[in-house]
């Protein structure tokens, strides 16, 4: 799967939705495509006590109870359809999943690619 094919998954997820008086999710939606070629989607969900979690979080667990723990290539949109890369919890997130998760690539803002361990120096 391609970059264009995995940012246009992701942003056909996107779509912010409330889910209760203190609770919406969408905002921001992410694919991951993992070491087996399937793809994984999440949306994040957004509450006030910080409880919520990350899309990123989100197609990770997807993955893991599909039975798979290596990402490849993920990317995650927010909004007006941008490309954001991932946050710092979730990058430490995403190398603990697998211990070669820091390989991945992320697609940033602009096209530019790295890899979560870029986004991570000082851990390597």
């Amino acid at each position: 799967m391609d970059w264009n094919e995995l940012y246009e998954l992701a942003k056909s997820k996107r779509g912010s939705r409330i889910l209760s008086k203190h609770s919406e999710a969408g905002s921001v939606a992410a694919a991951i495509l993992s070491e087996q070629g399937h793809v994984y989607c999440g949306v994040c969900i957004d509450t006030p006590c910080s409880m919520g979690f990350c899309a990123e979080h989100a197609a990770i667990a997807a993955m893991v109870t599909a039975g798979e723990n290596r990402i490849l290539r993920m990317v995650a949109v927010g909004a007006n359809d941008r490309v954001i890369p991932p946050c710092g919890r979730c990058r430490e997130f995403i190398c603990q999943v697998h211990d070669d998760n820091y390989r991945c690539e992320v697609l940033l803002d602009g096209g530019r690619v790295s890899t979560i361990g870029d986004l991570l120096p000082e851990r390597w």
